[in-house]
């Protein structure tokens, strides 16, 4: 079987400034929804047999706590933000698996089903449905991969260490020297995407990095002594970084397998179906 984990908040967001804005009865905005229902619709239809999804019921996590310009839920539109318990109503009900994160990320829920799910001899495949480069880090071999729905691409281990030039163990040490300025934080300062995958495709983690730039005497990256002397001084903020960047793998997700095949939608489902088909756009 082929295993599919669905990012949830990333669908919601696409979908939002991809489809036109519809509103129900009521006049709430539920355009959004519509279109992530009829995406994972369409897998179903489409085959998927084994499918869960993660959301991020609340934007922040304990990593607001780890850094203070992590991200948060400012910002967001109020008819964006307001689908997100829409959206894991409407899939529960149609007889999906639903993780609504709090404590932790939608991302971490991904990365915690997956691991578990390779683990299982029945599982072929498992693809984390997103293009989010922090869920690289959980890609293994051709077992774990990382599918791009909408440009319809799978990126395995081999297609990590193409992109990012280092595996996908490395890709938390790696976020954290480049920095990620959607999730919030900076990186160190003059390491950038090339220096970063130079070094670390040579020392694979930060702590393994030397202070003396001359010891990286056989890694090709330019102004070796200011990044090393960076990095002497910074290291700390580096190793916070890469805890940041991390994925959670330990988090709950399901027991069996079994609990993500879709056996069709609930009992419940008609009466949301009818909401949304006749919501009118706008």
């Amino acid at each position: 079987m082929i295993v599919h984990l669905i990012d949830g908040t990333f669908e919601l967001y696409r979908h939002f400034y991809a489809v036109p804005s519809a509103h129900d009865r009521g006049g709430m905005e539920v355009g959004a929804v519509r279109g992530v229902l009829a995406s994972i619709r369409g897998m179903v239809n489409g085959g998927a047999t084994h499918v869960g999804v993660a959301t991020d019921h609340v934007i922040e996590s304990f990593r607001n706590q780890l850094w203070p310009g992590y991200k948060t839920g400012d910002g967001i539109e109020p008819a964006l933000w307001a689908q997100f318990p829409l959206l894991e109503e409407t899939l529960t009900a149609y007889g999906v698996l639903v993780w609504p994160m709090v404590e932790h990320e939608a991302d971490d829920a991904l990365g915690a089903a997956a691991m578990k799910a390779a683990r299982d001899p029945r599982v072929t495949q498992v693809r984390i449905c997103t293009p989010d480069k922090d869920l690289s880090q959980c890609v293994q071999g051709t077992r774990i991969v990382q599918e791009d729905r909408l440009r319809r691409t799978i990126r395995d281990e081999a297609g990590v260490i193409a992109k990012f030039g280092v595996p996908p163990a490395s890709i938390p040490d790696y976020l954290a020297l480049v920095g990620d300025t959607s999730d919030g934080y900076p990186g160190l300062t003059g390491w950038g995407a090339k220096s970063a995958s130079a070094v670390l495709a040579r020392f694979g983690h930060i702590e393994a990095i030397p202070d003396d730039h001359h010891a990286w005497d056989a890694v090709n990256v330019a102004r070796a002594g200011a990044l090393a002397a960076t990095l002497k001084r910074d290291r700390e903020q580096a190793m916070l970084f890469r805890q940041i960047a991390t994925i959670r793998t330990d988090v709950p997700v399901f027991e069996s397998v079994d609990e993500l095949e879709y056996q069709g939608p609930t009992a419940a489902f008609a009466a949301i179906k009818d909401r949304l088909d006749a919501a009118k756009s706008v």
